[in-house]
């Protein structure tokens, strides 16, 4: 059973998400809030699995309310879901630890879908914002404004934790990063939780963000030399 708490300000679409989701026979609506502090004393009460979090809400936006949730709650997967597709949302809801980011405009099938797939450790971007976070990938690749992580981190990325690390870059999901690589797909679950831990990182969009950046690329060039 997947425990999935609403945050949204408007009533309509808390009632209206309630009502759908709880009908799907492996969820479970533990909550329905309109602002962002009572998203954190929801989680704190309820402990959902996944939230599905509004971006401008009273008392505390989506995005700083992910942040919180994230650091304290790291195992607390969060969708965006938003009428809003601005640049600084998208960048700084994935920076602060979101696992998907959608628009309120996706059918009921593919939320609760994405939902699913959340919980079970992949990200999800709505397809009317991809090529935007690709857009934000290569400026962020030009910019100062990078993930960074520390040389002892970054050395103790084992081999094969990297052939998963670039799985993951090439947008593959855990079944088929498993698949390739010939592990199961729970050593593969396993493995990410264990690379993020090292580095730091919140989730596996903050992963490939950093693996993609030039300084990353360049290190890595420079261990296969010296090996």
């Amino acid at each position: 059973m997947i425990k999935i708490l609403i945050a949204d300000d408007q009533e309509l679409i808390r009632q209206s998400l309630k009502m759908m989701l709880g009908g799907v026979e492996d969820f479970e609506v533990t909550a329905t809030v309109s602002n962002g502090t009572d998203v954190i004393r929801s989680v704190r009460e309820n402990k959902p699995d996944v939230i599905l979090m509004d971006v401008r809400m009273p008392k505390m936006d989506g995005v700083v309310c992910t942040r919180i949730i994230k650091e304290n709650s790291p195992e607390i997967k969060i969708i965006i879901l938003t009428t809003f597709d601005d640049d600084e949302y998208v960048f700084n809801a994935i920076k602060n630890g979101a696992s998907g980011y959608m628009l309120k405009g996706v059918s009921f099938e593919e939320l609760t879908e994405s939902i699913r797939k959340v919980y079970n450790g992949t990200a999800i971007i709505n397809d009317d914002i991809a090529n935007k976070v690709l857009r934000l990938f290569s400026e962020m690749a030009k910019s100062k404004e990078t993930i960074s992580v520390d040389d002892q981190a970054f050395n103790e990325i084992k081999e094969g934790e990297w052939a998963i690390i670039d799985g993951l870059v090439q947008g593959m999901s855990n079944k088929e990063i498993a698949a390739k690589l010939n592990f199961s797909e729970g050593t593969v679950r396993n493995s990410l939780s264990i690379i993020l831990s090292k580095l730091g990182l919140k989730n596996r969009t903050q992963l490939a963000i950093w693996a993609v950046q030039p300084d990353v690329i360049s290190k890595r060039g420079d261990h296969k030399d010296k090996g």
